[in-house]
């Protein structure tokens, strides 16, 4: 098990921990701009821009055992110019929640294991968002495995990547085949890990790096002491990669 639950990360306000989810029957849940809306077999939770002419998008992917609720703590310091989109994974777990591989499968993930979950969320984004935002690039932000989903589609999927976080996450083995040099160059990435993880290591976090350097990314690292969450000084920095322009 190399995700855990509760699947929320921590920041400088509080230990907010998200609770399991009370979804709704209906198909829209309007409450403060933001709602639960159903898009085929998806669920998603989404907070609407303000203005009327949105141009960004930001996806949370959230780690194994989470679901649509679980990272909606980052939304009160997303810039509000962002539609912010928060996906609940495809495959149910055994400890409950939601992951992004099949369960049944052991191990660190390969990157061939997020194929199905890369390919429907690129048809969400092409189908059901686009539209909407009017832009073909789109921002990720995931947590755990929903990091090694991130670092995933920006690899596989690169020119449609805008920016780039991943906080307690890993590389998905494999993911060298996708690294050829210049996949992400000049992409802004931001990448944070705890050092006293016991679920992620130290260094899977440090492997991401060099790896996400290969391709020309350029990564902001920030290490910190705490576990498998965000620490406050980390949420800092990310709060500042967001709000600057790229």
């Amino acid at each position: 098990m190399f995700d855990s639950w509760p699947d929320a990360p921590n920041f400088d306000l509080a230990d907010v921990v998200a609770p399991r989810a009370n979804h709704k029957t209906s198909k829209q849940m309007m409450q403060n701009n933001s709602g639960i809306y159903e898009f085929g077999n998806w669920i998603v939770r989404q907070r609407n821009p303000r203005g009327q002419n949105p141009n960004k998008l930001l996806l949370l992917l959230h780690g194994w055992t989470g679901d649509e609720n679980s990272m909606w703590i980052f939304t009160p310091r997303i810039p509000d110019d962002y539609l912010v989109v928060s996906p609940r994974g495809l495959y149910p777990t055994p400890l409950g929640g939601y992951g992004w591989r099949d369960g049944d499968i052991n191990g660190w993930p390969e990157i061939s294991d997020f194929k199905e979950a890369i390919e429907t969320l690129l048809d969400l984004v092409d189908s059901e968002i686009s539209s909407t935002v009017g832009v073909e690039e789109f921002s990720l932000l995931g947590f755990s495995q929903g990091a090694a989903l991130s670092y995933a589609i920006a690899l596989m999927h690169a020119n449609r990547i805008d920016k780039l976080v991943g906080i307690s996450g890993f590389m998905p083995v494999g993911a060298e085949e996708y690294t050829s040099g210049e996949e992400l160059l000049g992409k802004k990435v931001f990448v944070a890990h705890g050092r006293l993880d016991d679920l992620v290591p130290i260094k899977k976090a440090r492997r991401v790096v060099s790896v996400l350097k290969r391709t020309g990314a350029q990564v902001t690292y920030c290490e910190d002491d705490v576990g498998h969450k965000l620490s406050s000084s980390c949420f800092r920095g990310l709060n500042n990669y967001l709000v600057l322009d790229p």
